[in-house]
């Protein structure tokens, strides 16, 4: 495995969080405790991709009497319009 050194910066509430894992003994030091809770973070957020990504092949293959009327398609994509609006006025 290779390692990769970076300088990082952190919240207080994060840097007592890491510190109070390497006290418990949950990890041996600093860096480990980081690497290892990006780890889980990392295995959480590929198990809810994977239950989303199931939920959704699950919904399309649905008959289409079966489907629900999302209403009006500017009504779905509004909040990405405006986060994208919101994006071009800060550049």
């Amino acid at each position: 495995m290779t390692v990769q050194k970076q300088s990082v910066s952190f919240t207080d509430a994060a840097y007592t969080f890491a510190r109070e894992l390497v006290e418990a003994g949950e990890y041996p030091n600093m860096s480990a405790a980081v690497s290892g809770e990006l780890a889980k973070a990392k295995v959480e957020r590929d198990r809810e991709r994977s239950l989303f990504e199931a939920e959704l092949e699950r919904r399309l293959s649905l008959p289409l009497d079966q489907w629900e009327p999302v209403g009006e398609a500017s009504d779905v994509t509004a909040g990405a319009r405006a986060h994208l609006a919101a994006m071009a006025q800060k550049t």
